[in-house]
């Protein structure tokens, strides 16, 4: 089978030291359609609401180098002074004097990197050739699909359209997204419904968004796969990383969404309360959009200083570490559509404190679910955990790449392996 495959999204990522979700899904995509014998992979970017290819020898050198970057064999130096002053102010016998924070990024010095990136994308890719034949067209970043040329024309050459939708969060909550995103996002999901041939997602909570939007909008409901993601092999068994103070860690994204303004609010109070006996709260993540209440934390409030940290560009090794040795996982999300740190929590069997929204009653129903407006009711269930461990419940049984591209081989009529064969070590 000769599948394109949208590197857009993977592309774009060429300069960073640690991935999002959406980037472990793009990356575990392209590692499974290049281990396949059977495949064909072309990759594809979008330029101009067009579909040019990349150079196939170049991109298989870029997987691998971005595996091997995201696993932690290449960390930069910044990225390890800045984990080695992380572990350091959590290593403490005593509450550090200020916390560990990362910058946030400025937007003048992004621009001469991202000119860099840019320019290097476009002379590998073959902006005059026409595409190679084809049966099959991949997307599982979410690019492209804003504008609907790429498909319709895929769709009068014959071949199949395949899309992996992560979420509707844009479209159902647009005020937690950046201004455009919304919009955006319905054009994506409004183009996937009228020309895909058929749409994989993460979730039944998001195969119940997307048949709930195409009711909404009168728009045609393709066959739907839902594939649960699998995870990376670092968040399975492992060492702890071991604190002489109780720690908690949160994961994803710095945005509105994932209700860290409450969290922030509650560990203001826990410190009123515990003054020095205040467990460590890390917040892993980049910082997203709609964060200014965060960051007036972070920055301003002197009852979180030396309490709570917050850490980017960690290394997988690293953070699996670090959510082992915490007394509890933390993820109080208004709303998501898989929340892959939540099901590494509970795949590691470690304690998961989460808000009951309909993806973790799903994916962890064992967690501690609490509604992410309770704002008491999370107080009460952290102080506990920082007074004494949580029981635990016994791990969930892991899901994996291998059982997620079972179910994607079999969708797109390619041949199951026995047993579940040529997935790639890196998955």
């Amino acid at each position: 089978m000769r599948i394109l495959y949208d590197a857009s999204r993977l592309m774009s990522r060429a300069d960073r030291s640690a991935p999002t979700g959406v980037d472990r899904v793009c990356l575990a995509y392209a590692e499974w359609l290049l281990s396949r014998s059977d495949v064909v992979t072309i990759p594809v970017r979008g330029r101009r609401n067009r579909l040019v290819a990349v150079k196939a020898s170049w991109f298989r050198n870029f997987v691998a180098d971005l595996r091997s970057r995201w696993n932690g064999a290449n960390d930069a130096q910044g990225d390890l002074a800045h984990e080695a002053r992380l572990l350091g102010a959590l290593a403490a016998a005593v509450r550090p004097e200020t916390s560990v924070v990362s910058p946030p990024p400025g937007p003048i010095a992004e621009k001469p990197a991202d000119k860099g990136r840019v320019l290097k994308q476009f002379f590998r890719s073959r902006h005059g050739a026409a595409l190679p034949a084809a049966d099959l067209y991949l997307n599982v970043g979410h690019t492209t699909l804003h504008d609907p040329s790429a498909l319709k024309e895929l769709e009068a050459a014959g071949v199949e359209r395949v899309v992996l939708i992560h979420d509707l969060i844009p479209v159902t909550h647009p005020e937690f997204c950046r201004p455009g995103d919304g919009d955006k996002h319905h054009a994506r999901v409004a183009n996937t419904l009228r020309h895909a041939s058929r749409v994989i997602v993460n979730s039944a909570y998001t195969e119940h968004e997307l048949r709930a939007f195409a009711s909404r909008e009168g728009l045609p409901q393709p066959p739907v796969h839902v594939a649960h993601l699998g995870l990376e092999p670092a968040f399975g068994v492992g060492e702890a990383f071991a604190a002489p103070r109780p720690y908690f860690v949160h994961v994803g994204t710095i945005e509105a969404r994932k209700n860290l303004a409450l969290l922030l609010t509650l560990w203001r109070r826990l410190e009123e309360r515990l003054g020095d006996q205040t467990p460590s709260l890390v917040l892993v993540g980049r910082y997203g959009w709609e964060n200014e209440a965060v960051l007036d934390h972070l920055e301003r409030s002197p009852n979180l200083r030396g309490v709570v940290h917050q850490a980017s560009n960690l290394s997988d090794v690293l953070l699996a570490r670090l959510m082992r040795g915490a007394r509890a996982v933390l993820a109080p999300s208004s709303v998501e559509g898989f929340d892959l740190p939540a099901v590494e929590a509970r795949a590691m069997g470690l304690a998961l404190i989460a808000s009951d929204i309909p993806p973790h009653r799903e994916l962890t129903p064992e967690a501690e679910l609490i509604d992410p407006l309770d704002g008491l009711g999370w107080l009460a269930a952290i102080e506990r955990a920082a007074l004494s461990p949580p029981t635990v419940p016994a791990a969930r049984p892991a899901p994996s790449w291998p059982a997620h591209f079972e179910i994607v081989a079999d969708a797109i009529g390619l041949k199951p392996r026995s047993p579940l064969a040529g997935v790639s070590k890196g998955l």
